[in-house]
């Protein structure tokens, strides 16, 4: 049986604890568009708790959940399957956080590797409110996009090496990167962001590997 929780957000950027589970604590950073020409749709961000791990998303503004035990250092390879079930009104992005810190706060940092329903990646850093595209709006073919039913599946790694990271889509390489620069900071928490204006994203299989 899933359970489903409704979480309205009043403020620009929200965090708060979400008992998916006794054992899990799930955190939620909520961010607000301050686009006029591209607002949210709704105010409220939804999260379906499903069989094992896995959890559907809709949006609302955008979302960054992480728990508790979501560290990673040194070499490590994040691994999920992010199935698109409704496509938004237009591309919006969801996959992976990582090498995070403070990510409750104003002094907020992370890389992110995100893909979207028109068959293209990016590779971002955040630091407080200041976004550094690493490798912006790339289309490729290993990028799944919705067919005739509505939906896509994409399987995402994030491949962190002693030297560089892979960012791997589908089994396929799509971009790598030297692990210097705005890139070097890959110690530290790691999670899943889904952009604003998603009606229904499944996410499973969320794995971390050495």
């Amino acid at each position: 049986m899933a359970r489903r929780i409704l979480l309205a957000c009043a403020a620009l950027m929200f965090v708060a604890p979400l008992a998916l589970e006794a054992q899990m604590n799930l955190h939620m950073r909520v961010d607000r568009s301050t686009n006029e020409s591209d607002p949210d749709d709704v105010p409220d961000v939804s999260i379906e708790h499903l069989e094992g791990d896995a959890i559907r998303v809709g949006t609302g503004p955008a979302v960054v959940l992480w728990a508790d035990d979501h560290v990673a250092s040194g070499a490590y390879t994040l691994t999920g399957t992010f199935t698109l079930e409704e496509p938004s009104s237009h591309p919006n992005y969801y996959g992976f956080v990582y090498g995070g810190s403070d990510l409750a706060g104003a002094g907020q940092t992370y890389l992110y590797f995100l893909v979207a329903q028109n068959g293209t990646y990016l590779v971002k850093q955040r630091m407080g409110e200041m976004v550094h595209d690493i490798q912006g709006q790339t289309a490729h073919d290993s990028v799944a996009t919705p067919g005739t039913e509505g939906h896509s599946v994409n399987r995402l790694e994030v491949r962190v090496g002693e030297g560089q990271t892979e960012f791997v889509v589908n089994g396929t390489v799509v971009h790598t990167v030297q692990n210097t620069g705005m890139t070097a900071g890959t110690d530290g928490i790691w999670g899943v962001r889904v952009n604003h204006v998603i009606p229904s994203l499944l996410i499973s299989d969320i794995a971390i590997s050495n």
